[in-house]
């Protein structure tokens, strides 16, 4: 294995069925800073694969390395797992929400599933500092405008907070 940066240790690796390569190229097509850097493929057959098909992709997504790994039907991603996207913008969150969800029942506060089932959460870059305001009604009052959305809406948010 290569990795494309030396110096990273902590690399999350995501697991696919059989679709790890296709998932790399969808979500590196999404971000800036984001590459496929290597493809191991499978030398011979083997259980449930044949030679030549992607077994570890190695991707680095807006900026940040990560491994994919083509293991079989054995585990699936649950909600316990997430990537976070900082937007700058409505534009760009509503770029990644149609792009991104596909399952409409799972969006809520700024979560949403793909197509692959990994849960992603897309979040307006100034939405902490006004959720940690030290003015507790105006971090009360962005809490419950996210709290009743599905699709974050950055302009209500900013609405709440000015009161």
């Amino acid at each position: 294995m290569t990795y494309a940066d030396p110096k990273s240790r902590l690399i999350p690796c995501l697991w696919f069925d059989h679709q790890g390569e296709e998932a790399a190229n969808f979500y590196v097509s999404l971000l800036p800073d984001s590459r496929i850097d290597h493809i191991t493929r499978a030398p011979d057959n083997y259980p449930g694969g044949k030679a030549g098909q992607a077994l570890e992709i190695q991707f680095t997504l807006a900026g940040q390395p990560y491994s994919a790994l083509n293991g079989g039907p054995h585990f699936t991603f649950t909600e316990a797992i997430s990537l976070q996207v900082i937007c700058d913008d409505q534009a760009e969150l509503d770029r990644l929400y149609a792009a991104l969800s596909v399952v409409p029942e799972a969006e809520q506060c700024g979560w949403l599933k793909d197509r692959y089932g990994l849960s992603w959460q897309l979040i307006p870059r100034s939405m902490p500092a006004m959720l940690s305001d030290p003015d507790p009604a105006r971090a009360r009052r962005v809490f419950h405008a996210m709290m009743e959305m599905k699709r974050l809406d950055i302009a209500a948010i900013e609405a709440a907070y000015a009161g």
